[in-house]
């Protein structure tokens, strides 16, 4: 594996993530009814950096959830012969709510799908938006993000790491290349 490109900076993911913060304010006419699940790994500290984003310009502090997707996922027996469960923590009900959905990367449609899963066992939301920081295509199932940080076109012998400050100790996006 080797790094091809980094496409995105510390500055990059910030603008980024102003620019979907104000996206999901305008789209929704403010933050009413409107709560933020981030799926775990990385969609987490995102929603967080979005939820801050939002309070900074609103003034409002919105409900913040963390949805693990493990047993929803349709690969589930070809990942891990014992997968690592990790707890769903949403404290709140998500009845009636317009649910903005987090993650880093938007590929497949796979994940979000297995979310959409995990959440409509929680409750019936008023509706369920997607915020992803990339998307990068290729997708298996009819899913489309409402608001993506960028679009990046990749090709199937690549793939994309987000690196997030409170995971990996840095803000990075970089395309990588499988070599062999």
């Amino acid at each position: 594996m080797k790094e091809k490109a980094k496409i995105m900076d510390e500055k990059g993911i910030d603008r980024a993530i102003t620019r979907i913060s104000h996206e999901i304010i305008e789209r929704n006419k403010g933050v009413s009814n409107l709560v933020l699940i981030g799926i775990r790994r990385r969609g987490v500290p995102l929603a967080q950096r979005i939820a801050r984003k939002i309070k900074e310009v609103e003034g409002v502090e919105l409900p913040l959830g963390i949805l693990d997707i493990t047993l929803y996922r349709d690969d589930l027996t070809t990942k891990a012969s014992q997968p690592i469960l990790r707890k769903t923590e949403i404290d709140f009900s998500i009845k009636d709510k317009k649910v903005v959905l987090i993650d880093d990367v938007l590929f497949t449609g796979r994940t979000v799908r297995a979310a959409m899963d995990a959440l409509m066992d929680l409750g019936r939301p008023k509706m369920i938006q997607l915020a992803v920081l990339i998307d990068r295509g290729h997708r298996e199932l009819p899913i489309r993000a409402d608001y993506v940080g960028k679009n990046v076109p990749t090709s199937m012998s690549e793939f994309i790491k987000v690196n997030l400050e409170e995971i990996d100790m840095e803000n990075s996006v970089k395309i990588i290349e499988k070599t062999g």
